[in-house]
């Protein structure tokens, strides 16, 4: 089935945050556009969720009486590149507090992982810092940055940087009881 692009890449179908995935963020041929994105169907070529979604002409899995379908069994098991722990609650919080409340909160969350890759990734911490922004709530994220701009001196390097954010972050996560490490 022909992928039809869709109008929002940065939240799949089925629950993941695009706009957080460091694939997201690669430039070359292994770049991910997000779900439906540009050119999608050559990088995911056979994706049976975004295929169910569109035959049904569905946006999002939420929408679909079957929700959650068994599509969503062991789901949350493994991870790669991307964390898979929360589709499933982001799927449904989208559902609870709509898809444009959701979009909104996404979209901040996707603002402050471009500032946290610019200027605290020292080169090595972009799938740390997509991770960390994926799992945390926003409000975390949030209080996270607005600590680091009150307590970073603009003439630390990146490495310095991103030292104190990676600190920042495991704090929080520690408090919340939160792994970043993705799992095999």
């Amino acid at each position: 089935m022909k992928h039809k692009l869709r109008s929002y890449p940065l939240f799949s179908v089925c629950g993941l945050n695009c706009g957080l995935c460091p694939r997201y963020y690669t430039n070359g041929p292994s770049r991910c556009p997000g779900c439906g994105g540009e050119g999608f169907a050559d990088v995911h070529c056979g994706c049976g969720t975004l295929s169910c979604c569109q035959r049904k002409e569905l946006e999002y899995c939420f929408e679909c009486e079957y929700f959650p379908c068994t599509k969503y069994e062991g789901a949350d098991l493994t991870d790669s590149f991307i964390t898979h722990k929360d589709k499933l609650r982001d799927m449904e919080r989208a559902k609870k507090i709509g898809i444009d409340a959701y979009k909104s909160e996404l979209d901040q969350k996707v603002k402050m992982l471009k500032t946290l890759l610019r200027d605290f990734d020292d080169g090595r911490r972009k799938s740390y810092f997509c991770t960390a922004v994926n799992l945390l709530d926003l409000e975390d994220v949030v209080n996270i940055m607005t600590r680091l701009t009150a307590s970073t001196d603009s003439s630390a390097s990146k490495k310095e940087k991103a030292i104190i954010a990676a600190g920042l972050f495991n704090e929080i996560a520690e408090k919340k009881d939160i792994s970043f490490k993705l799992r095999k």
